[in-house]
C-alpha cells in the first residue's frame, strides 16, 4: 500500500511527522538510492529501499508509549549539543528510537509522553487537536481577582493573545501563592510569560496532567508504560477533533 514518505518515517519511529518532513527537505532521505525531497512523495515501503542519513530504514518497530515525570534541569530533546542530560537518557534500556511529545522548559518538571509513534505524537502536538495540559504554578505574589480573570481570558504575548484558560487558587504559600492552570496551547515559556504579563513571576512550575494522563505516584525521573486503554483513549480523542 502506498503512503506518503513523511508518514512512513513517522510510523517507523524515525521522528515526529514534522521532524520527518525536515529530514526529507534537507536531502537526508533516499528511496532506492535516489534523494527525495518531496514530503508528499508516495511509495509502497514493502517494495522500495528507504535510507535515512545513510542507514537503511528498518521494518516497522513495535510501538512504545510512556508517561515520564521529567525532573528539573533535564532537556526535552533526543540529544543535546552541550552534553546536558536529556529525557531519552532515562530510556536507554528500551530498544527503540524514542522521543518526547512536545517540550517542557529545562526548569519545569512534570508529565510528558515519550513514544516512537510519530503519527500520534504529531496529533498530540498540533494546535488543532487542543490537547489539555494541567500545571501547578507557584507565583511570587498573590494574584488579585482582576489579574486572574485577565489570565483566564487571555493576555498578549509577542502581539498575539493567548487562548482562554482556567486558573484556580490552590493555596497561599510563604513564597506567594500556588495556582492550578489548565490550557491547551503550548507556546514557548507560555505560563511564565503569561504571569509576567500581569506583573508576577513563576517561581516553580510542574505539569501534573497531560491529555488526561496523571502523574499520581510517579516520582521524578520515573516512567511507566501507558495501558492499552490509555493509548486507545489518546488516539480516539485525536480522531474526534
Amino acid at each position: 500500500m502506498e503512503q506518503r514518505l513523511q508518514t512512513i518515517l513517522a510510523h517507523r519511529g524515525v521522528s515526529s511527522r514534522r521532524g520527518a518532513g525536515a529530514l526529507i527537505e534537507s536531502g537526508k532521505v533516499k528511496v532506492d538510492g535516489e534523494v527525495v525531497k518531496e514530503k508528499g512523495f508516495r511509495i509502497d515501503s514493502s517494495k522500495h529501499k528507504i535510507c535515512v542519513s545513510g542507514k537503511v530504514l528498518r521494518s516497522e518497530e513495535k510501538k512504545h508509549y510512556f508517561l515520564f515525570n521529567k525532573p528539573k534541569n533535564v532537556i526535552s530533546t533526543v540529544s543535546d549539543t552541550h552534553s546536558r542530560k536529556t529525557i531519552t537518557d532515562f530510556f536507554k534500556k528500551i530498544n527503540a528510537r524514542l522521543y518526547p511529545v512536545g517540550r517542557l522548559d529545562k526548569d519545569t518538571e512534570g508529565a510528558i509522553v515519550v513514544t516512537n509513534d510519530g503519527d500520534l505524537a504529531h496529533k498530540l502536538m498540533h494546535p488543532s487537536f487542543e490537547t489539555k495540559k494541567e500545571y501547578v504554578a507557584t507565583s511570587d505574589i498573590f494574584l488579585t481577582k482582576e489579574k486572574q480573570e485577565k489570565l483566564s481570558s487571555g493576555v498578549k504575548i509577542d502581539g498575539k493573545k493567548t487562548c482562554a484558560c482556567k486558573i484556580k487558587l490552590l493555596r497561599r504559600s510563604a513564597k506567594g501563592a500556588v495556582y492550578k492552570m489548565i490550557l491547551h496551547e503550548g507556546r514557548k515559556r507560555q505560563i511564565k510569560r503569561m504571569f509576567e504579563a500581569v506583573g508576577a513571576k513563576v517561581l516553580e512550575l510542574k505539569r501534573v496532567k497531560y491529555a488526561g494522563l496523571e502523574l499520581k505516584n510517579l516520582k521524578e525521573g520515573e516512567y511507566r508504560s501507558l495501558t492499552k486503554k490509555e493509548v486507545e483513549k489518546l488516539k480516539k480523542n485525536c480522531t474526534l477533533h
